[in-house]
């Protein structure tokens, strides 16, 4: 009998799975620690959660019988006001990570690449992947910055994007706006991913009614603690945003993200204030770990951290931090060896993981 796989397509069959982040029972499993006592440091959540308003708006809707507007009407009108463009420039979606899917099966077809300025958000190879491209990376310099040169001279004919998250995960680092014009003037597709810009206010929103090949990405999953409703959204030339409408999925955003995305712009004065808070948490986390022999923490604009620690021990202590219920976000890349990023969680989760590491990295 055939194997089912063989009629899959070739390149599906050799996919290098997206490691997402375990649930807490897992974690708990692993480390023989209570749920209720693991510190989950490795996914960027926010340790906040939602707005109040959000749980009120879930419990007291009624309509969850009924699909969502196909259109994305009232959606896209109350993201309007958030983001300051026009609705028929705004594509709402499960999570931004649907809105990057949705521009690879726009532009980019088997044998096709885009460029990604590596390290970065792991999902960018993955997806170029699951459409049969490539993703050609362009290190960084030594100081994580964009290498617009290198961009520009690892282009093919076949390049057709190139995807930029500012501030960068997992360095933290912001693209600069004369790095961004370096990469629009090239033409091809620009990406900017704005994940975390409520965490450093940079943005190149106000780029893109003059650069039509430019799309800028944001999402609730950080800022308003809304991960696990997955709601995001795209902002682009009208005639590309129009066409991606038309080939998304219909109800692609479900309605209890709806609720909850307008909910959370009611409350933004909560929300923001609780931003500040993480922002604050992390400036004291960043403090603590520049004082611990042998870890060096580099500076960030977003909700996380990345650190190196000392040469050949990255999976080692890695895998202490584990041991003791602290779950971070261990690299294994030649790029990022023996590096670690952890998210900014509540103060006493900082102290935790101070003091893990000084002891772990003292050993």
């Amino acid at each position: 009998m055939t194997d089912i796989k063989d009629s899959m397509l070739p390149h599906i069959r050799k996919l290098n799975t997206y490691q997402g982040v375990d649930p807490m029972e897992v974690m708990a499993e692993r480390s023989g620690i209570p749920p209720e006592k693991i510190i989950r440091l490795n996914g960027n959540e926010n340790p906040y959660g939602p707005s109040p308003k959000v749980l009120d708006a879930l419990g007291n809707f009624q309509l969850y019988n009924h699909y969502t507007d196909p259109e994305q009407r009232n959606l896209r009108e109350v993201l309007s006001e958030y983001v300051g463009v026009p609705p028929e420039m705004i594509v709402a979606g499960n999570g931004s990570d649907e809105i990057i899917d949705l521009i690879y099966r726009m532009y980019v077809g088997p044998g096709d690449n885009i460029l990604i300025p590596s390290p970065t958000f792991g999902m960018y190879a993955f997806s170029a992947e699951i459409c049969g491209g490539e993703a050609i990376s362009v290190p960084r310099d030594g100081r994580f910055e964009i290498d617009v040169e290198g961009i520009k001279l690892a282009r093919t004919p076949k390049s057709k994007a190139v995807f930029v998250a500012s501030p960068n995960n997992p360095t933290g680092n912001t693209a600069t706006e004369s790095q961004l014009l370096g990469l629009l003037e090239q033409g091809l597709i620009v990406v900017v991913d704005e994940a975390y810009y409520e965490f450093c206010g940079q943005s190149a929103m106000h780029l893109v009614d003059d650069h039509p090949n430019l799309i800028v990405l944001r999402t609730f999953s950080k800022w308003a603690g809304l991960a696990g409703l997955r709601i995001g959204l795209g902002v682009m030339n009208s005639d590309v945003a129009a066409t991606m409408m038309s080939m998304k999925p219909p109800y692609n955003v479900n309605i209890a993200a709806e609720v909850a995305l307008i909910a959370s712009l009611e409350d933004r004065p909560l929300l923001l204030g609780r931003v500040q808070s993480i922002v604050q948490e992390r400036d004291r986390m960043l403090s603590l770990l520049r004082q611990i022999p042998g870890v060096e923490p580099w500076p960030s604009s977003a909700n996380f951290i990345l650190f190196r620690l000392p040469e050949g021990r990255g999976k080692e202590i890695f895998d202490g931090m584990c041991d003791r219920g602290i779950f971070l976000r261990y690299f294994s890349t030649p790029q990022l060896k023996d590096y670690i990023r952890t998210s900014v969680g509540m103060p006493h989760e900082t102290d935790a993981v101070v003091q893990a590491l000084t002891e772990l990295v003292g050993s």
